[in-house]
């Protein structure tokens, strides 16, 4: 599994924008912020919430915002998005919360002020018992409402509030800084191992199995293409990767890029998978990055391709095991 992770509760709560506390969410804890990545920070402040949750008896779950607040300031995407919701949802399952709320982050989401947000959103559409944030957390408009006015304001509210503290240093003992621009920096540059260490995980995409030219089959290495987020700002080029298949996982290479050797179209995933055999169109694959090969390149043949593709999954094969 790419991702470390707790006990799976049995039944997981994703809604988006709930008008009344969701149903198995009553009286919840919240962990709050767009978490982007689920670094080992974010991590942390996800731990303190689920120990104030099992102290308390509550349910625990994230409270988050789509669009990314930087997209939607820009008016567009302009954020590398290293976790959209779908996979940000599988992380939260997987650390066992109970579920996560996704607030649409718009125009009147916006302009609520710091008080608005509190008694509008936490109490009256979330009812919840706690919540927890980290030492850098601001909301409302403006960014007024800082954690010190959140701890005053659950104390008028009648909620619990606490404040996570900087990492300093995980249970590795690591203290690297860790924020979400200095892993979409490593990825910018394919530098998974480095992305790696700041997350505390495998950075990993989602996607549907989509139909391709089927070039792949015709070389001997048949691949499974995904279009990524438009956002991803992954270095083009190869990779050692694992693929998740429902239960199942595998060992593959994957080249993300527009293939100059071939049309040099739109950015794609497209992975082979190791001694693996069988339909996957439509089927959701889940890839863990584990390590940078080479660039993308154009070669001056087809042959010379296969050729190289020959050496990367040999590459491929003697890292992964």
């Amino acid at each position: 599994m790419t991702i470390p992770s707790q006990a799976t509760p049995q039944s997981f709560v994703l809604v988006r924008d709930p008008p009344k506390p969701p149903a198995g969410l009553e009286g919840a804890i919240y962990v709050i912020g767009n978490f982007d990545g689920v670094h080992r920070g974010h991590r942390a402040v996800i731990a303190q919430a689920m120990a104030l949750a099992q102290r308390l008896g509550r349910p625990c779950a994230l409270l988050t915002f789509e669009p990314h607040p930087g997209d939607y300031f820009a008016g567009g995407p302009s954020v590398f998005r290293l976790t959209p919701e779908p996979a940000k949802a599988r992380i939260m399952q997987r650390l066992g919360l109970s579920g996560m709320v996704v607030l649409s982050f718009n125009q009147d989401l916006a302009s609520l002020s710091a008080e608005e947000f509190v008694s509008q959103i936490l109490v009256e559409r979330l009812g919840l018992s706690g919540a927890v944030v980290g030492y850098d957390f601001h909301f409302g408009r403006a960014r007024a409402g800082t954690p010190e006015f959140l701890r005053e304001a659950g104390q008028k509210h009648g909620f619990v509030v606490e404040i996570a503290s900087k990492v300093m240093a995980d249970p590795d003992g690591s203290t690297e800084a860790v924020h979400s621009a200095a892993t979409r920096m490593a990825l910018n540059k394919g530098d998974v191992a480095r992305a790696r260490a700041l997350l505390g995980h495998d950075w990993f995409v989602l996607g549907e199995v989509l139909h391709g030219q089927k070039l792949g089959r015709s070389l001997g290495y048949p691949t499974a293409n995904l279009a990524l987020d438009p956002s991803c700002g992954l270095a083009f080029g190869i990779y050692a990767v694992r693929v998740r298949l429902a239960e199942m996982i595998y060992n593959g290479v994957a080249s993300y890029g527009r293939r100059p050797t071939v049309d040099n179209g739109p950015p794609l995933l497209e992975i082979f998978i190791f001694d693996f055999s069988g339909d996957l169109y439509g089927r959701e694959l889940e890839v863990s990055f584990v390590t940078w090969l080479r660039g993308e390149e154009k070669f001056d043949s087809l042959e010379a391709l296969t050729r190289q593709i020959g050496l990367d999954v040999e590459q491929a094969r003697a890292i992964l095991g």
